[in-house]
C-alpha cells in the first residue's frame, strides 16, 4: 500500500523539470500548476482561454517567485487543436517530464465537438489520449517521466457500442461517469504499453471539489478545497515514494483497487479512441 510522503517540499531533481498541466488556469488544474511550480519545476499551463490563462501564469510566476511558467493554448474538445499544440510544444521543447492529464468538462445537454463528436468524450477521453499521443516521443526522452491522469470515483456506464449516446438518452451525469471510467481504463492500457520504459501512468481521484464542474452537477453540494483536491495528482508527479510505480490508482496518497481493470476491453476503448481520433494502430 502506497503511503504518505514526508518529503512533498523538496524539489524535483533537475533531470525532471518540465511539467505540462491541462485546464490549469482554473478548479484543481491551478492549484497543480502551482504545486510544481513551487518545487521549482518549469510549469506549462495548457489552456483554451488565452486571457484566464496569461491570468493564471501572472499568478502562479509571482506567488510561486518562479518565471519559468508558459502558456500553451490548446481547446482539448478539437482535435485540430489538440494537434497544434503538440507541434507547438515540440518545436520549443524536447523533452517533456511531467504531463498531467486534467482538463474536464460536463454539459447538461447532448452537444458535440468541432469533430462531430459527443462533447463529453471528446473533452475528457479524447483530449486525455490524443495528447498524451502525441507528446509521448518527448516523454520517453525524459530520465524518468510521469504521466498522471485525473480520473474520479465516480465512474460507471462506459459503453462501448455507444460512447456518443446516439442510441441511449443522454444524460449528464452520465457521460461524465462514464468518461472517467474511461480515463481509468485507458491510464491502465498505457501503462502496459510503457512496460519497460521509464514512463510511469497511474490515475487518481481528487474527490469531490468545491469547483464550477461540481456545482454544474450537484447544485448545492459543497465539496472539499481545490488545494485538497489538487494534493494526490502532485504528489503522483513529484514525489521520490513513488518513482517507478505504474499502472495505481490513488486518492489521498493511497492506493485503491479498480474494478474496471480488464485487458480485452481496455485494448477495445484504446481501439475505439484511435478510430474515433484518426490513428493508425501500431
Amino acid at each position: 500500500m502506497i503511503g504518505n510522503d514526508t518529503g512533498m517540499n523538496e524539489k524535483i531533481s533537475e533531470a525532471r523539470t518540465l511539467c505540462l498541466v491541462t485546464g490549469a488556469n482554473t478548479g484543481i488544474g491551478i492549484e497543480i500548476a502551482r504545486g510544481l511550480a513551487g518545487t521549482g519545476a518549469s510549469v506549462i499551463l495548457a489552456c483554451r482561454n488565452r486571457g484566464k490563462g496569461e491570468a493564471a501564469r501572472n499568478e502562479i510566476a509571482s506567488r510561486c517567485k518562479n518565471e519559468n511558467v508558459e502558456l500553451l493554448i490548446v481547446d482539448l474538445a478539437s482535435q485540430q487543436s489538440i494537434r497544434a499544440a503538440a507541434q507547438e510544444f515540440r518545436e520549443n521543447h524536447p523533452i517533456l517530464d511531467v504531463l498531467v492529464n486534467n482538463a474536464g468538462t460536463s454539459s447538461p445537454t447532448r452537444q458535440e465537438s468541432p469533430d462531430g463528436i459527443e462533447l463529453t468524450f471528446a473533452t475528457n477521453v479524447l483530449g486525455y489520449y490524443l495528447l498524451t499521443e502525441l507528446l509521448l516521443d518527448s516523454v520517453k526522452r525524459a530520465p524518468a517521466a510521469r504521466i498522471v491522469n485525473v480520473a474520479s470515483l465516480m465512474a460507471y456506464g462506459l459503453d462501448l457500442l455507444d460512447v456518443q449516446f446516439m442510441k441511449r438518452p443522454y444524460s449528464a451525469t452520465e457521460a461524465y461517469a462514464q468518461s472517467k471510467q474511461a480515463n481509468r481504463m485507458l491510464t491502465w492500457a498505457l501503462a502496459r504499453r510503457l512496460a519497460g520504459t521509464t514512463v510511469t501512468a497511474n490515475a487518481l481521484s481528487p474527490g469531490a471539489v468545491d469547483t464550477p464542474l461540481l456545482h454544474a452537477m450537484a447544485p448545492g453540494i459543497r465539496g472539499r478545497t481545490t488545494a485538497e483536491g489538487a494534493d494526490t495528482a502532485i504528489w503522483l508527479a513529484t514525489s521520490p515514494e513513488v518513482a517507478g510505480v505504474s499502472g495505481r490508482f490513488c486518492t489521498d496518497r493511497q492506493e485503491l483497487t479498480c474494478r474496471f481493470r480488464n485487458p480485452a476491453n481496455e485494448d477495445a476503448l484504446w481501439e475505439l479512441c484511435d478510430q474515433l481520433c484518426g490513428i493508425t494502430s501500431k
